[in-house]
């Protein structure tokens, strides 16, 4: 690392195939091989809409907002994203920078923490350690390389830990097909249980079976189209707004050598979305259908005696060999891995870059920016480390899915609404953009909770359903969105501002410059 632009943006000099794979592993984590997989477990074909949201996040990400991004930030020679909107939206003070970095402070932490979470978990599944064992070996794994390699060294990890866990993905739904004797065993076991597991309106509520009974044949579920059901697909297909605008993922495109690299890494993403995604449902599918109520084999080892976010690592040791297990060991660590590393090299810009240099020493040598960089990203894992730890004392089954889901939606709703506004509308003022991402930044913590004990001392049981169906992104990128607007609209002083902004964005249109 020869300088700060290295160890945060790799000195902008990066090819799309390894900006694609980084994106795509770093916007996925443990919750793909882990939650989604246990989603396609517990619900089914429903898992899917899943899968159509984060295409379309991926795509609109790569197809609509990064060039324009590129552009900008190339303009503005930005080095992370809370740079690029001081920059674009004209602050003369210190809040925007401030408030960017904050949020990246306080849900970064608690996204990594997820991912140590994890790694206990997958430890435990795999090999039946102690999960605080399996945790501290993640955790000291990723170290070794994060806080001397920066970015680049995220980068090029994330093309080998994207691709084991494509791979890997792909491979096992086939293998579980092969053992269940083909997709016709999987779909009339499937049936039996529940054949709203087959339909993408998904199962209803689970049938209640008392304890001792026999999960051979239980009572149907009652699945179907009813509100709730809409409300809980328009929730799933929310988790593609956070691609719209999380730092850790556009910082890869501020690391793209040249614009002409866009369109071929988005068709590399969205491949690999494709085929990760689905696969990740499939895995839950096809494992429900081999071992949750078993109808094709009388062998009890085949049934499932844990979480049904464990089906993956279940279904890896079952099936294969012990070396192709290990492998699947790897695939579940590399997603974890992919993540928490980009994390806390975000967090770590934005408490070094867009607080430290910009707003107190910005003469700082760069040698000295390098290494207070990797203290800080020091720092900012063990906190995550802690967290993790934390939430594996408080309850190691808790879900997962959500954990990773309420992180994401933290960094999404806070930065989401405001860099598609500066992308696309020229009167977003630095006021507005500074009210909406303090309101998205609430809103995820208030909505998960404040308001279900709200609603339910109103006596709103039924409002709060419809809540948890949609979950919090939506609501909180809604309200963002239009607190940006409204405040900015009113902001006169910082309409007079950003009157130039108009022909920065013209910039963003148009064919692409020579020099990129």
């Amino acid at each position: 690392m020869r300088n700060i632009r290295d160890y945060y943006a790799g000195d902008k000099k990066l090819g799309f195939l390894s900006v694609a794979f980084s994106a795509r592993a770093t916007g996925e984590s443990s919750w793909l091989l882990l939650g989604l997989t246990g989603i396609g477990f517990a619900l089914g074909v429903q898992g899917f809409w899943i899968v159509l949201g984060e295409l379309i996040g991926v795509g609109g990400a790569w197809l609509l907002l990064a060039r324009r991004f590129k552009r900008l930030t190339n303009r503005y020679d930005s080095l992370t994203v809370p740079e690029y909107l001081v920059a674009r939206l004209r602050d003369n003070t210190n809040g925007l920078r401030l408030i960017a970095a904050g949020a990246l402070l306080v849900f970064v932490p608690i996204y990594a923490a997820a991912q140590v979470f994890a790694t206990g978990g997958a430890f435990n599944s795999f090999l039946g350690w102690n999960h605080y064992l399996g945790a501290t070996i993640g955790f000291a794994v990723v170290m070794l390389y994060i806080t001397k390699g920066g970015f680049v060294a995220v980068v090029w990890s994330d093309i080998f830990q994207g691709s084991l866990m494509l791979l890997g993905l792909v491979v096992l739904p086939i293998v579980g097909l092969l053992e269940a004797g083909g997709v016709t065993n999987i779909i009339d076991t499937l049936r039996a249980v529940d054949p709203h597991l087959l339909s993408l309106h998904g199962p209803g509520p689970p049938p209640v079976v008392a304890d001792g009974a026999s999960f051979v044949e239980p009572p149907p579920s009652t699945g179907g189209w009813t509100p709730l059901t809409i409300a809980t697909i328009i929730g799933f297909m929310a988790i593609g707004i956070g691609f719209l605008g999380s730092p850790q993922v556009f910082v890869r495109f501020i690391s793209l050598k040249s614009e002409s690299e866009i369109n071929k890494g988005a068709a590399v993403a969205l491949i690999w979305t494709l085929l990760a995604d689905s696969g990740a449902v499939l895995v839950g599918i096809v494992g429900r259908g081999l071992y949750e109520w078993v109808t094709i084999s009388s062998d009890p080892a085949l049934i499932v005696a844990g979480d049904k976010e464990h089906i993956l690592p279940f279904m890896a040791i079952t099936l294969l060999p012990s070396f192709f297990a290990g492998i699947f060991i790897a695939m579940v660590l590399s997603a974890i891995m992919s993540t928490i590393d980009s994390l806390l090299v975000v967090a770590s810009s934005a408490a070094v870059r867009d607080y430290w240099q910009k707003t107190r020493h910005p003469d700082m040598p760069d040698d000295k920016l390098v290494k207070l960089s990797q203290l800080v990203t020091l720092v900012l894992a063990l906190v995550a480390f802690a967290i993790g730890i934390g939430i594996l004392l408080y309850d190691k089954d808790t879900p997962l899915f959500w954990i990773v889901i309420f992180g994401w939606s933290g960094i999404a709703a806070t930065f989401c609404p405001t860099i598609i506004l500066s992308l696309f509308w020229a009167k977003l003022t630095a006021r507005g953009a500074k009210a909406a991402m303090l309101a998205g930044f609430v809103a995820v913590p208030f909505f998960k909770f404040a308001a279900p004990p709200i609603l339910k001392a109103a006596d709103l049981s039924t409002a709060n359903e419809y809540l948890t169906a949609i979950d919090v992104l939506s609501p909180a990128f809604l309200i963002s969105f239009v607190v940006a607007v409204v405040v900015s609209l009113t902001d006169r002083k910082g309409q007079a501002q950003v009157q130039d902004a108009a022909a920065d964005l013209a910039a963003c249109t148009g064919p692409q410059p020579t020099d990129t």
